[in-house]
């Protein structure tokens, strides 16, 4: 398990599935608004609402819910969110990338402090670990959608850079600012939407734990997705098929 891409295994060990799945809407929700406000309501004028939406469909989010928050964006009390990015280090030096969508800086930057801290970790300053990792854009696919071969030679003709194919999906990466071109191209060429498309933050080089790390490390990623205001954790971390067994056994 690397990364951030196959935390959704992960997931599948832990209880209270249905508010896990609330809180994800919210958050999708959120993504969805602040995407439409900031640019046009409109996803085929609006790359980054294109992308929320389909990030959106990818996680069977009602399609009511979707227009609702479209439509809060044009309301004049829509809350004011702003990105920010927050970095910091896990058990055994493991770097982590954390984005957030607030309406307080202070309060998120407090919170997520008291998260690294109380689980293992240390919140490091801007800078201190994205330099471990690339910012591209990924694309994910089902493995149903075609062969490895095939979606290599479709991603290459679209535009992308690579494709890490396995069991269960097709993991193609292109430079960040042609992610949505990409996207686009790959639709046209395998006549389907991908499950994801978004923007990546990619470990150059990652780095192996061990499983008393891998259950530290699991636990803090566990509390930053669970606060309200963080939308994704990225990682430069590797977890074993065997430590992964024992941890899900557990």
């Amino acid at each position: 398990m690397a990364g951030h891409s196959k935390f959704k295994n992960i997931m599948h060990r832990k209880g209270a599935q249905d508010a896990k799945r609330a809180k994800m809407f919210s958050k999708l929700a959120r993504e969805i608004t602040v995407a439409a406000k900031m640019g046009a309501p409109d996803p085929d004028m609006n790359p980054r609402l294109r992308t929320a939406i389909a990030a959106a469909r990818a996680q069977s989010m009602p399609k009511d819910r979707i227009e609702r928050a479209i439509q809060s964006s044009q309301g004049g009390d829509a809350d004011n969110y702003e990105d920010v990015r927050y970095e910091g280090f896990g058990p055994g030096g493991i770097g982590l990338i954390v984005e957030a969508l607030t309406d307080n800086r202070n309060r998120s930057a407090s919170d997520i402090r008291t998260i690294f801290s109380k689980n293992g970790g240390n919140m490091g300053e801007t800078g201190s670990v994205n330099y471990m990792f690339e910012h591209v854009g990924q694309i994910v696919y089902p493995a149903s959608a075609a062969d490895a071969d095939a979606m290599f030679e479709a991603a290459l003709e679209a535009g992308a850079e690579n494709v890490e194919s396995d069991d269960e999906t097709h993991e193609i990466y292109c430079p960040n600012s042609e992610l949505h071109q990409v996207a686009k191209a790959l639709e046209e060429q395998l006549g389907s939407e991908p499950q994801s498309a978004k923007l990546y933050w990619k470990a150059k080089d990652p780095i192996e734990v061990s499983e008393d790390d891998a259950a530290t490390l699991l636990k803090l990623i566990d509390a930053l997705e669970d606060n309200d205001d963080v939308q994704e954790v990225f990682g430069n971390y590797e977890v074993s098929e065997a430590v992964l067994e024992k941890l899900n056994a557990a």
